[in-house]
């Protein structure tokens, strides 16, 4: 294929991962006019009733994966490549795909760089001076040691490279933060816990308040702002216990009001497109703001360069509108003309996780009482952790399950998530009955 399809012929589509965003993605896809083939790589035991699940490594980025899904897009038509994860996105599979007659959703490695290296980040924000937390940088652990041991507030210890979101130790004391320097740079004893991805460090002030999250659609220069959201990161009831990839997610949250929204549209996101735009990167897909509401106004905490999971899932529960019309207008710098709007509903995200996450946990679980779990028509189950064997749909995952309701109300919403999730069995299943109460 020479040529973009025109705008009223098919999109054949592939969605490159394996989780609940991807599922969640996909799901919202396939409802376009304009869906044609759509296929996953890898999938999960949920993506196959929407399209096919096909055999791409994309992980490494390296020239033979490459190769192969590019030969896999010519050979099937594929006109649109989602890319989900964060790894390969900084590792510059979206440069690496691009050819004529195809849009890459997601950033180059360039821009890419706002996840992937937190002191490249935490640089730019100060330039720019976006409101984020007072911060240093270390590449020496004695140093970094040294500098730990001397502060008298708590901080925040981050691995400054990808760390499957593990790599962010809050603490209380100097003592702590010693030894979180010591868990991701490493000690005389051992190397640290992160490998390369800790060979950098940022020690912040820790601030307090609640954290949200703001997540955009960028082409370059136009903004799409979507509605924010707040993610529950701690594995128990009640924020305790170790963080996890995210225990659940609802969305509209009622912390922002719409001028505090747009104060955050022009302060972080719109100044941070505009840094890149100086240093002539373009950032074009999703760009996401952790952001902690303190006492002095919002502040970043971080940036993400795709869509979030499990924020993805209630977002894409409640989007209404053509979501391949507006991936398509954001690789190709249309975004001005999308038409996009949300239920006026809440929907909350219930994680169903396997036992012992996020630590060890078993693979290979039978799994029953989805059918049942979504029967309500205000209910979908979006799949993560899932895979088909023999038949059989098994947990292949520590995040199993999403299930996402929608309601007039966070608490009805989060009330229909809770008995939905209670229908789903597999040995050692569990999740948290408490997503959103933190705001009731």
């Amino acid at each position: 294929m020479s040529n973009p399809p025109g705008p009223d012929d098919p999109v054949n589509a592939l969605i490159l991962g394996s989780g609940g965003r991807e599922h969640a993605l996909g799901w919202k896809l396939k409802q376009s006019p304009r869906c044609g083939e759509l296929f996953f790589a890898p999938g999960n035991g949920g993506t196959e009733p929407l399209g096919t699940n096909v055999d791409l490594p994309f992980e490494p980025v390296n020239t033979k994966n490459v190769d192969a899904i590019d030969y896999f897009c010519r050979q099937n038509g594929v006109s649109l490549v989602v890319i989900g994860p964060e790894d390969p996105l900084c590792h510059g599979l979206a440069d690496r795909l691009q050819a004529p007659g195809r849009r890459v959703f997601g950033p180059t490695a360039d821009a890419a760089k706002l996840e992937g290296d937190k002191a490249f980040s935490k640089k730019l924000m100060h330039a720019a001076s976006i409101p984020t937390a007072d911060a240093k940088t270390f590449t020496n652990p004695d140093a970094a040691r040294a500098y730990a041991e001397t502060r008298e507030l708590p901080v925040v210890v981050k691995a400054a490279g990808l760390a499957k979101g593990k790599g962010v130790i809050v603490t209380d004391t100097a003592e702590e933060a010693v030894a979180a320097v010591n868990e991701i740079m490493g000690d005389d004893t051992q190397g640290g816990t992160f490998g390369d991805a800790g060979a950098t460090v940022v020690i912040e002030e820790r601030l307090s308040g609640q954290e949200v999250s703001v997540l955009a659609l960028v082409d370059g220069r136009n903004l799409f702002v979507l509605d924010p959201c707040q993610d529950h990161k701690q594995v128990n009831e009640g924020d305790t216990g170790p963080n996890t990839g995210g225990m659940g997610a609802y969305c509209p949250t009622p912390l922002l009001e719409e001028d505090t929204l747009t104060e955050i549209q022009r302060e972080a996101l719109v100044r941070t497109v505009d840094a890149l735009r100086r240093d002539g990167v373009e950032f074009k897909g999703v760009l996401y703001a952790g952001l902690m509401l303190t006492a002095g106004g919002p502040k970043v905490l971080e940036f993400n360069t795709r869509f979030g999971d499990p924020e993805c899932q209630p977002l894409m529960m409640r989007l209404k509108g053509d979501l391949l019309e507006a991936m398509i207008a954001t690789c190709d710098g249309r975004l001005d003309e999308v038409d996009l709007s949300w239920d006026p509903r809440v929907c909350c995200c219930v994680v169903v996780c396997s036992g012992g996450y996020p630590g060890d946990y078993r693979k290979g679980l039978p799994i029953t009482g989805i059918d049942e779990a979504a029967s309500d028509p205000d209910v979908t189950v979006f799949h993560a952790g899932t895979a088909m064997k023999k038949g059989q749909l098994v947990t292949n995952g520590g995040r199993v399950l999403n299930v996402c309701a929608l309601g007039d109300t966070l608490k009805e919403a989060q009330q229909k998530a809770n008995a939905a999730a209670k229908k789903v069995v597999f040995d050692g299943a569990f999740f948290r009955t408490d997503i959103g109460s933190r705001v009731m």
